[in-house]
């Protein structure tokens, strides 16, 4: 049956489903236990449909939201049939995760018999298991080092929780009553998106809520194919480099060959480095929502960012590669290198083809994960460092953002608030602030990044570890802009001993009193300083941002 939807009523459906899996992240927001997601909001929630295409995200972390139609296609390859009330996770990255960390979790959503849609939410948890602390091991060699691997599995069968399955996995992590926490408030954001769809389809029809998203994808594949069809005809190669893998490969070559034709537009990745020993290595689901994310950069700010607009685009990479590795390589820190280096290697070969679209370098991840006693609550904890944003890239729509964080996350991954942070955890920060002069300059200035001084207020020894790239290669500049500044981290001792920090280093031992110093580095500049106007100039100098 051929069902007809007006304009209006399509605009209704558009505006509902961002409006439930916006109400999804609130409630995510509101109810989870561990600060990397009630403050860092390191989470992303969408609803797929059962064809494994993205239909509607809300405005979280573009990475995970790229790499989510792979995930319901593991699902479905996996379990035949879902039913009501059965609830599905995973996190393994070779069977439609991104990295361990990253818990997925789907609801499938029916209309009577029929299974229609999957509300999806993928949240980092801030430990699963493996052999350090904080979901991220510089020194793991393969993936079964690196934490809990969960390919798809049910959870709940047609409303009845698998006890069991549950147990095992909250065995498997440092702090269980967080992660048992975390994940209700998972299973509740993604009940929520369900019950706001089987309304959608009693006021409207499912049947019409079907037609309207067929429409929706449509118009969004006809708006990028529109913006696609402006730029440059060509073949064009960009590149960006990981510093290291913490094994002595150094200098690891992320490649990019774009191809665009008319309104098509094809980014070959297959000449990138070969596959290294540690956790910068990424699996195939990655490196695509990676390259989409570049993609949909360059796109029309007002164009939905769903598996319409993808059809504009294809993806070849070469397994084997740093972007694509063979199963059981550890991938870890995937979700920000090399997927960051994808982006910018995206970027820099677009720049000849569209100009006025590209955007500079941001600042990369350098994380720090901090486990140890609390004197004040008398509990173990593991604190994430989320503070200390790098700043963002500029473009020609003007400068890069302050502290806005890594291009992964584009500003979708926040700091928690200072005052939470040291009322929780035995931390004080004696500063954090903008640094002047880390931004590269341009006609419009990359943005600045921050200066931090954390006192450790412990009462015994506690343990680090790093994770994170970018104390050599600097975020780079883009037509004729200038790079930013690279990340700079110190460990003060209170016995008056400093080291720099490496940025893939386990066991790391902070004593009371000890100081991190963190400089993180500034995003890139977007073109000839010399076109930056006076007014700008002098607002620079006057604001300290020099």
């Amino acid at each position: 049956m051929n069902i007809s939807v007006d304009p209006i009523t399509r605009s209704v459906v558009q505006h509902r489903l961002t409006a439930i899996v916006n109400e999804m992240g609130e409630a995510m927001l509101r109810t989870t236990y561990s600060q990397i997601l009630n403050s860092g909001r390191d989470f992303s929630l969408a609803i797929c449909d059962t064809n494994n295409r993205l239909i509607a995200q809300a405005d979280h972390i573009p990475v995970h939201v790229g790499a989510l139609p792979w995930a319901t296609l593991a699902v479905q390859q996996a379990f035949a049939e879902a039913k009501p009330g059965d609830v599905f996770l995973l996190n393994d990255p070779y069977h439609g995760g991104s990295h361990l960390p990253d818990l997925t979790a789907f609801v499938p959503v029916f209309d009577g018999a029929r299974h229609l849609f999957w509300t999806v939410v993928r949240a980092h948890q801030s430990d699963i298991g493996g052999a350090t602390h904080g979901g991220y091991n510089p020194r793991a060699r393969e993936i079964y080092q690196e934490g809990l691997r969960i390919p798809p599995i049910k959870l709940y069968d047609q409303g009845v929780l698998r006890d069991d399955l549950l147990n095992m996995i909250a065995l498997n992590v440092r702090n269980s009553r967080d992660f048992r926490g975390d994940l209700s408030a998972m299973l509740g954001a993604i009940r929520l998106g369900e019950i706001r769809l089987q309304k959608l389809f009693s006021e409207l029809g499912s049947a019409t809520v079907i037609e309207a998203i067929a429409q929706i994808l449509d118009a969004s594949e006809a708006q990028a194919r529109i913006t696609v069809s402006t730029w440059l005809d060509g073949t064009y190669f960009g590149e960006a480099f990981i510093d290291d893998d913490g094994y002595g490969r150094t200098d690891i070559r992320i490649s990019a060959k774009v191809t665009k034709s008319g309104d098509n537009i094809e980014i070959d990745l297959s000449d990138s480095d070969e596959q290294v020993v540690s956790f910068v290595n990424s699996p195939f689901a990655n490196m695509q929502a990676a390259a989409a994310v570049a993609f949909f950069f360059l796109l029309d700010p007002e164009t939905p960012k769903n598996s319409g607009a993808l059809r504009a685009l294809s993806v070849k990479a070469r397994q084997g590669t740093v972007v694509w590795a063979d199963e059981g390589r550890a991938v870890s820190m995937c979700t920000s290198h090399p997927a960051t280096e994808i982006m910018q290697a995206v970027m820099m070969a677009m720049a000849h083809a569209c100009p006025d679209r590209v955007v500079a370098g941001w600042g990369k991840r350098f994380r720090i994960a901090i486990q140890g006693h609390n004197p004040r609550s008398g509990r173990n904890f593991i604190w994430h460092l989320f503070h200390a944003r790098p700043g963002g890239g500029a473009s020609s729509a003007g400068d890069g953002w302050h502290s806005g964080g890594e291009w992964t996350t584009v500003g979708g991954l926040k700091f928690g608030s200072i005052e939470l942070t040291e009322a929780r955890y035995p931390l004080h920060f004696h500063s954090h602030e903008l640094e002047p002069g880390t931004g590269g300059k341009g006609k419009h200035r990359g943005g600045l990044g921050t200066r931090l001084d954390l006192e450790l207020l412990i009462d015994r020894p506690a343990t680090a570890n790093t994770a994170g790239d970018g104390t050599v290669h600097a975020p780079p500049g883009i037509v004729g802009g200038s790079p930013g500044t690279q990340h700079r981290y110190l460990l003060r001792k209170a016995d008056g001993g400093e080291t720099i920090l490496k940025t893939k280093d386990v066991g790391i031992e902070l004593s009371p009193g000890d100081v991190l110093e963190i400089h993180s580095s500034g995003g890139g500049g977007w073109g000839d300083a010399s076109d930056r106007p006076a007014e700008l100039i002098a607002r620079d100098r006057q604001l300290g941002w020099e």
